[in-house]
């Protein structure tokens, strides 16, 4: 039996994922956890077989959590649960430390596939973030130098919230951060990036497919 830690702030998604994966046979959700600090606490509690991270929880959350949950677990296959799809953030998110990236929206579809997948061992990541990887390998980590791959993780990650319409009240708010470090990140977002303001942030994202055009809106 495969015993799986679920982690995301959202009560109905937890009970969603609970729900398919009741179907596997196979897996049993041992522990749930809404935040980072919940996660780390469960984990430490008692031996995982993998775990189910959402990328966007307070406080200590996505690329943060993962690191730390290898640092203290080193063999914990970690999946990664996140509305942005996979060519955004998975190459991060492996890099990390993480097993495998599925977007929510293939999570009824795949969530069994990729949660057997990394237990056994395996990686569960799509072409197209295989093939980023292998080009980071070959060429030292230096293929790919556009300004939004300078970004630090949680410049990226309040980057892609800045883009998808977010104020800083909300940012801060969602990630359990004073408005004032909220803002410290999209001032340096913008001068790493040479950019001046949230709608040439929206711009770039448009045009280098981190979101669609209408998400914006």
């Amino acid at each position: 039996m495969i015993r799986v830690l679920i982690a995301d702030d959202h009560d109905i998604l937890r009970a969603g994922l609970k729900a398919i994966l009741a179907e596997a046979g196979d897996i049993v959700v041992g522990g749930e956890a809404a935040n980072g600090g919940e996660a780390i606490a469960k984990l430490r509690e008692g031996h995982w077989d993998a775990a189910v991270f959402d990328l966007n929880m307070p406080g200590r959350g996505g690329i943060e959590l993962i690191k730390q949950a290898k640092d203290e677990f080193p063999r914990l296959p970690i999946l990664v649960l996140s509305m942005y799809k996979e060519d955004i953030y998975a190459v991060r998110a492996m890099k990390a430390g993480a097993s495998g990236y599925l977007c929510k929206d293939n999570a009824e579809s795949l969530l069994i596939e990729a949660i057997r997948k990394i237990a056994d061992g395996g990686l569960f990541i799509n072409q197209s973030v295989a093939e980023s990887l292998t080009r980071d390998i070959l060429h030292g980590g230096s293929s790919d130098q556009l300004p939004h791959n300078r970004l630090t993780d949680r410049n990226y990650q309040i980057f892609l919230m800045l883009v998808r319409g977010m104020g800083v009240s909300e940012i801060a708010r969602r990630l359990n951060l004073s408005v004032k470090t909220v803002s410290t990140h999209k001032v340096n977002i913008q001068t790493k990036m040479g950019l001046a303001n949230t709608a040439e942030l929206v711009r770039y994202a448009v045009r280098h497919n981190l979101i669609e055009g209408d998400e914006a809106l």
